[in-house]
């Protein structure tokens, strides 16, 4: 990834977008905005998302402290994922992605 350079530092900017730049991942943010979720309940939330790509998505996410997952010992085993502290810091910019939205498109 290209990124702009300043100083030897990565820009804000391009960090963000490389985080949370795809249309699935932002998705998942928007839906965890309204609280914790299972598996099945993203997937039917997000329709056209394979299993895979949502996996991937949910892995990412918690690699980078956006959400959290937690397991319950039931049979069979079952998750919910919730935003964590961090990963609420992005509803705002869903926020604003959605007015302009609303407004321009």
């Amino acid at each position: 990834m290209e990124n702009d350079i300043q100083h030897g530092e990565t820009c804000p900017v391009a960090a963000v977008a490389e985080l949370v730049g795809d249309m699935w991942t932002l998705l998942i943010v928007r839906d965890l905005a309204m609280g914790s979720r299972r598996f099945g309940d993203l997937a039917s939330s997000l329709q056209g998302i394979s299993t895979r790509t949502l996996t991937t998505k949910l892995q990412h996410l918690e690699k980078n402290h956006m959400i959290a997952r937690h397991l319950y010992q039931h049979r069979p085993p079952r998750a919910t994922y919730e935003l964590t502290d961090k990963g609420k810091d992005l509803i705002a910019l869903i926020e604003t992605m959605r007015s302009f939205g609303e407004r321009h498109l």
